[in-house]
């Protein structure tokens, strides 16, 4: 009758251990040290980067509109040119060819015409002869004007395709490009439609002139949007009289799109959460002394500061220091 008791004894002083791990537990949990930071509202720039090949303002190939053997190219890739100056001498000999064709096909012509007048030929006849002179002749005034070839615009040969003695085979002989002034063209957001106007001057920087900045202007905006990328192209102009800025080069084009009051933080009060690109801030709370731990979204970096476009507000305290402890409503104690 003695055993009766022991179990119930057993159990209660279990029950008791329990509650006294768990009271201990709650005694011993630290108190996590912190240190805070005062953040506050700034006026800031609200600027975008745009990445942007430079093109030439016009580019032009030179070709002629029949296939010829191309006697002599007087240019070559650099060399700057000017409107209406001799590029390219063509050979001559089949236009001579042509010419004695005329000469017999005139001969020709002036027999039936003859002949027609005293009823020895046809009207067809007289026709068919006609319209062989006129086909020919027509065929040599285009061949006349394409044995040289001049240069429709003033700028610089970026591409010569063939040598002295080539024959045309369809490929342009040469191109101009000119490239003063130049452009970019750059795809902008539809969210930045209203924001971006017509004359408006960007900054530019190219990698070929680190530290060196240039200035452009904005001179077309499309009308349009694309439905598959939401963007919508902007051309920049360059004036480039020193001809620095070359075809193809890689620029960066930064707009500004005026300033807004956005809160700034610390570097250090950032936390990413593993596993995500989510950025957090614990935000302290002096009421409870505990932190808050706040989704944040991230607006530029301004020197050892991120612009916060949501998530901390002006004058609120944040974390700098013993983040690595703390959790959502976690108590701390503020150390200087």
């Amino acid at each position: 009758m003695k055993f009766k008791y022991i179990l119930p004894i057993f159990a209660a002083a279990f029950v008791c251990s329990c509650g006294d791990k768990k009271d201990a537990s709650k005694a011993i949990d630290p108190v996590v040290e912190v240190k805070l930071a005062t953040v506050s509202s700034e006026s800031v720039p609200q600027t975008a980067t745009y990445t942007a090949t430079v093109e030439s303002d016009l580019k032009n190939n030179i070709s002629p509109n029949m296939s010829y053997r191309i006697e002599r190219i007087l240019v070559d890739v650099g060399d700057q040119v000017s409107k209406g100056q001799l590029l390219v001498q063509l050979d001559a000999s089949s236009l001579n060819q042509l010419k004695l064709q005329i000469d017999n096909q005139k001969v020709e012509f002036n027999r039936i015409s003859e002949l027609y007048k005293v009823g020895g030929a046809s009207k067809a006849e007289y026709d068919n002869a006609k319209m062989q002179l006129d086909v020919m002749e027509s065929q040599y005034n285009q061949m006349s004007h394409n044995t040289q070839l001049f240069a429709p615009m003033s700028g610089v040969v970026t591409a010569r395709n063939y040598d002295n003695g080539d024959m045309y085979s369809g490929t342009p002989i040469l191109t101009i490009e000119k490239t003063n002034p130049v452009k970019v063209v750059m795809n902008v957001s539809e969210a930045h439609y209203k924001s971006i106007k017509k004359g408006q001057s960007v900054d530019i920087t190219l990698d070929s002139y680190e530290g060196e900045n240039f200035t452009g202007k904005i001179t077309t905006v499309s009308p349009s949007i694309d439905i598959a990328t939401h963007t919508f192209p902007v051309e920049v102009t360059i004036n480039n009289p020193q001809q620095k800025v070359r075809p193809g080069m890689f620029a960066r084009v930064t707009v500004n799109y005026g300033n807004q009051n956005h809160v700034l933080v610390p570097d250090e009060s950032l936390v990413k959460q593993i596993g995500a690109g989510d950025r957090y801030v614990y935000v302290y709370n002096p009421k409870t002394s505990t932190v808050s731990y706040n989704k944040v979204q991230l607006g530029q970096h301004i020197g050892t500061k991120y612009e916060i476009l949501s998530g901390v507000e002006d004058g609120q305290q944040v974390v700098i220091a013993g983040q690595a402890r703390l959790a959502e409503g976690k108590k701390v104690k503020v150390v200087k």
